[in-house]
């Protein structure tokens, strides 16, 4: 097993710093080697690789795309709200290039396109289905895994990067979000490369590469905007100290990144601000119609601060907040613990040995600087997402995600080379009993999940760590033999919360990992009785009584602090039609368990027609479609309704477009009162959806969209189907 580390010391301005080639001492083909044929060359991998390695590599990535494609059409069209900004771009172009959430295009997403455009190139190849939608994040999610492990391997072992490779898979979070059309999937992915690419600058000092890592954090910011630059300052400060030229090349390499980076994010952003307003769609989540409030307010310093216009509430800033509390160790709270941490404890410890490990080697050690880039990365992100008053998810942390999985395989890999020197042999085996402990007290916070698995990970961690301290000193069997058994009990716990995860579909804007109880904040949206949001949106936050309507049933559950719960039911049972495509059926309770936590079902309530609140988009009845759909053509959106989510249930029902009055919230001013009257004027809104927005008081609808609400309901015919109401903006009341 061939481990590419660095000498004591290194030349200045010697590219790689006299380290050996990553690509080991084999020669390059055509040097007197014969090439080998392609599919040899692929199964076998390098000549210099054990003769498992490639087979290996292989198998977890075959493992990971089986296991993340499994049952994937159990969450439907998961966040409705995506979905049809999907269903839009696959039938409109403009609605594709804006990131509309209609083909009329009314409105935005309140995000940059780029996450939409695969999965609507999908959808525009294979038609409007479940899978058309989520394939293209599994794909993402295995491609992740293949650039973290090719990190790791290039400067470390094959073991350690099937390590880092079988952590990232095998992370809860990770494999919910890697199923999910959130943007998340392809921020992983192009932050992963990102890494990958500066490790690359870092061996050979050779601008390309660092200018691909600019594209690929460009990309990244038309994903997830600004969560895009968390990493940058760790990035930019490693290659500034240790890349393997002189200082002033060092800069003029980061300039022409920066300017790369600059250009593959900011193509659209010029575009968009300089398109006439007039002609393209509102930017939702904006209060003033440009992305660039948006990217600056909303989505950037405002998540930070909370103080975020538009949006349903603040953080903890310090304290609990709606979003959950703030501070060092929110990443290991009740709340996101069972997400991402399972290892968290270790990866410190090992980065920490890293650094030590690697302290006298040269400035251009590339093996140090690994450790900084993924290190830095991972460090970074945490003690944002750590203290962050804004608005914040537990899927957030798949960010986290390759991170941490290199440290570890990086870590683990290092200190195993180095285990007959005692403090290495010491280092991991404290890793392993982080890893056992800080499993036992997750798996011991869901006590009726395989009560029996929290035993056997912290029994087999302590054995293993046990056995490790001498790996150093007994023959390579044993030392192995604990090494496995130290791994299979590290990976126990979050392998068991990941096949839970994949076991069930998930609906809804807020999603969590694990089985029931995994999570005290936010939910399995669309589960039978799913979670709710943090804080008890719809699912329960002390201090008042919320309903959740259940087909004309009303569930009492714990509201909002002060006020109801959002009105309308959760989404509702998805199915698959004759071709494949899911449509929404009424639902059934959900269990709870004995915390009084909605148990983890694998579909939503809901009552047909119903608003569908903020977790999901709405449970459209039959009769309720074959209204809207009634001369649809004549029409450029065959309704409105206040809030997203109400019109991205209809929308996917009917694949017809439907308006977005105010945008996700319901809170943007758009259309104002005077433009909604035009288009109704014009003849171009068939029907005004009643309900929608956020419901209970949640901060209310915008002044527009309460005044709509208002002049349609004083002006126009009032159609009832079933337990929906329409209002027909062709027909004015009493005419």
């Amino acid at each position: 097993m061939t481990t590419h580390y660095d000498p004591p010391t290194a030349p200045q301005g010697t590219p790689g710093g006299g380290e050996p080639s990553p690509a080991g001492p084999s020669r390059a083909p055509g040097a007197g080697e014969p090439r080998q044929p392609l599919v040899r060359g692929l199964w076998r991998g390098r000549p210099e690789d054990p003769r498992w390695a490639r087979p290996a590599l292989l198998g977890l990535l075959a493992t990971t795309l089986l296991l993340y494609l499994y049952d994937l059409s159990a969450s439907g069209y998961a966040n409705s709200f995506y979905s049809a900004a999907v269903q839009a771009g696959s039938t409109s172009w403009k609605a594709f290039f804006f990131g509309s959430l209609d083909a009329g295009n009314a409105i935005t997403v309140d995000k940059p396109p780029a996450s939409l455009w695969p999965m609507e190139l999908s959808v525009r190849l294979f038609g409007l289905h479940s899978w058309a939608i989520l394939a293209p994040e599994v794909l993402m999610g295995v491609a992740t895994v293949a650039v973290v492990h090719a990190s790791v391997r290039r400067r470390f072992s094959p073991a350690a990067g099937l390590i880092a490779g079988a952590v990232l898979a095998l992370t809860p979070v990770a494999a919910l979000m890697f199923r999910f059309n959130n943007p998340d999937a392809l921020l992983a992915l192009l932050m992963s490369l990102a890494c990958f690419l500066v490790v690359r600058a870092l061996e050979d000092g050779r601008t390309k590469w660092l200018v691909w890592a600019g594209v690929a954090i460009g990309f990244a910011f038309l994903a997830k905007t600004l969560q895009a630059f968390l990493i940058l300052p760790a990035l930019a400060a490693v290659y500034a100290v240790c890349a393997p030229v002189r200082l002033r090349r060092r800069f003029g390499q980061l300039a022409a990144a920066t300017l790369a980076l600059v250009v593959s994010g900011g193509w659209w952003v010029a575009v968009v601000e300089l398109w006439p307003a007039s002609s393209r769609p509102y930017i939702g989540g904006s209060q003033n119609n440009s992305f660039l409030e948006l990217t600056f307010g909303y989505n950037g310093l405002g998540r930070l601060n909370g103080d975020e216009t538009g949006s349903v509430g603040g953080g903890g800033g310090g304290g609990t907040g709606m979003w959950g509390r703030t501070g060092w160790d929110r990443m290991f709270s009740s709340e996101v613990g069972g997400q991402i941490s399972w290892l968290l404890p270790s990866a410190l410890i090992l980065l920490v040995a890293g650094l030590v490990a690697t302290r006298r080697l040269g400035r251009t050690s590339v093996t140090r600087a690994s450790f900084l880039v993924w290190g830095g990365s991972l460090l970074m992100t945490a003690v944002v997402f750590s203290y962050m008053a804004g608005i914040f998810h537990q899927y957030y942390t798949v960010a986290l995600a390759p991170y941490l999985a290199a440290v570890v395989g990086m870590g683990a890999g290092l200190l195993w080379e180095k285990r007959r020197e005692l403090w290495a042999s010491i280092a991991l085996a404290a890793s392993v009993v982080a890893a056992a402990a800080w499993g036992y007290v997750l798996l011991n916070r869901t006590s009726g999940y395989l009560p029996w698995l929290k035993w056997l990970v912290l029994v087999g961690g302590l054995t293993a760590a046990f056995g490790l301290v001498f790996a150093g000193r007994v023959p390579r069997r044993p030392a192995l033999g604990a090494a496995a058994v130290g791994l299979v009990a590290a990976l126990a716990g979050p392998t068991a919360y990941t096949l839970s995860t994949l076991g069930q579909g998930h609906t809804g804007s807020i999603v969590t990992a694990g089985p029931a109880g995994a999570s005290m904040m936010g939910g399995r949206g669309g589960g039978p009785g799913g979670d709710g949001m943090p804080g008890g949106f719809g699912g329960g936050a002390p201090g008042g009584q919320g309903q959740q309507n259940r087909q004309g049933q009303n569930r009492q559950g714990n509201g909002f602090p002060g006020g109801g719960g959002f009105g309308g039911g959760m989404p509702g049972q998805n199915q698959r039609n004759g071709n494949g495509n899911p449509q929404t059926q009424p639902g059934q309770p959900g269990r709870q368990n004995g915390n009084g936590f909605p148990g983890a079902g694998r579909r939503g309530e809901g009552g047909p027609g119903g608003a569908g609140g903020l977790l999901n988009g709405t449970s459209v009845s039959a009769g309720a479609r074959k209204l809207l759909e009634k001369n649809a053509s004549a029409y450029t959106w065959v309704a409105a309704s206040i809030g997203s989510q109400n019109a991205a249930g209809y929308q996917l029902a009917t694949g017809d477009p439907v308006m977005a009055i105010g945008g996700f919230n319901g809170t943007d001013p758009s259309p104002t009162l005077a433009r909604f009257r035009e288009y109704v004027e014009e003849g171009r809104i068939h029907y005004f959806i009643a309900g929608g927005g956020m419901g209970g008081g949640m901060g209310g609808n915008s002044g527009s969209a309460s005044r709509i609400s208002s002049w349609v309901q004083s002006t126009f015919t009032k159609v009832t189907v079933g337990s929906a109401t329409f209002y027909d903006l062709t027909r004015k009341a009493g005419g």
